[in-house]
């Protein structure tokens, strides 16, 4: 599908001016699960607009102000920031770290002093206390659920990366080799060797992968991760080409199995999930992104726009992204776990959706 410039940069403005209005908004049902299961024990409102929901959007907004020179959008962030900044932050774990990202790239941007010290105080926290699992894997311990021994395919974006960018900001060699361990780590206790995609979760508790479960959006933050952390990090030779050919593998199974309205389904292998819009434009986004780097191959380009036309007509006049899942727990028995998941607008919908059509922009102007 052909669609011009102006069209995608129109649909841009609407998505970006819908995300500053859903970052502000409340999450009621997951405020509620915090009154009895908030693990630090500290103040829910610190929670509010600090979570891995609101910084996937962040860095989806920070990307669109980079791409298109908006100054508004950085000045925006930095308020944003600023405030949250302010007022507290909440506990550190995998997911309220992912707000971090956006703020470390404000950091090399701005070289602001008051952000350099709060992005390098966790960056170490992650490095020094962030509970482990069996091989020095990170926990994915999160604000309500401890997940002992657990590694899950979201704390590449939620965490890892953000340590990645610290490690080229500061010229911290431990810290680009930790971010380089915990990928290759999880991709060897992740990876579904029979199709090339991610399970969800890996315990080494019980030594599975829970319900086996290739959920789609937790695979879309590799599809993500693995070409953001290769165009970020100097991580070379073979190390790099087991993360490309990890990429790649995830990549043909995604083209296998596309829907043929171009989405993909909630449960990639499984068509009788439903088709979910967020994964869909996060694998968009990650194959487009990957082609123009020359990551995997050209070929894969039309695997990435045919996603295009789906997602457009999923975006409404208010910049609300429609069938998008709501926060998916591990599915410990049953992949029917994923198809009950309740579809919700949320931030990260707006978020992937930007990146999406921006990585469209970008590879389309490269023609």
């Amino acid at each position: 599908m052909k669609v011009e410039r102006n069209q995608i940069l129109s649909v841009l403005e609407v998505l970006a001016g819908s995300f500053r209005k859903f970052l502000y908004e409340d999450d009621e049902k997951f405020l509620e699960n915090m009154k009895t299961k908030n693990l630090a024990g500290d103040d829910i409102s610190r929670y509010q607009h600090w979570e891995w929901t609101q910084g996937v959007g962040l860095y989806g907004l920070y990307q669109l102000a980079k791409e298109l020179g908006n100054d508004e959008y950085i000045d925006f962030l930095k308020s944003f920031y600023d405030k949250e900044l302010s007022l507290g932050l909440p506990a550190k774990n995998i997911n309220t770290c992912a707000p971090m990202l956006a703020l470390a790239f404000l950091l090399k941007e701005t070289g602001e002093q008051r952000y350099a010290e709060v992005c390098h105080e966790w960056a170490e926290a992650i490095m020094n206390d962030f509970v482990r699992t069996k091989e020095g894997g990170l926990q994915h311990r999160t604000s309500d659920t401890e997940n002992t021994g657990e590694l899950w395919d979201d704390t590449l974006f939620m965490t890892v990366m953000f340590l990645a960018v610290m490690g080229e900001i500061e010229d911290n060699n431990s810290y680009k080799e930790e971010a380089r361990y915990q990928f290759l780590l999880h991709i060897k206790y992740l990876v579904d060797h029979k199709t090339g995609l991610l399970y969800h979760g890996w315990t080494f508790l019980e030594r599975n992968n829970f319900a086996e479960a290739l959920w789609g959006r937790g695979n879309c933050w590799f599809t993500i991760a693995v070409p953001e952390y290769l165009s970020i990090s100097g991580i070379a030779g073979a190390d790099r080409r087991f993360l490309e050919e990890a990429l790649l593998g995830q990549v043909e199974a995604l083209e296998k199995y596309q829907d043929e309205s171009g989405m993909w389904h909630t449960l990639v292998d499984d068509p009788t999930s439903y088709v979910e819009a967020s994964a869909t434009c996060g694998f968009g986004y990650g194959i487009l992104k990957a082609v123009r780097l020359g990551f995997i191959d050209e070929k894969y380009k039309e695997v990435g726009l045919k996603a295009l036309e789906p997602v457009l007509k999923l975006i409404s006049e208010d910049g609300t992204v429609n069938q998008v899942s709501y926060g998916t727990p591990m599915g410990r028995e049953s992949k029917d776990f994923y198809k009950e998941i309740e579809i919700k607008p949320m931030p990260y919908g707006q978020a992937l959706a930007m990146l999406f059509l921006l990585e469209v922009l970008k590879i389309n102007d490269a023609e």
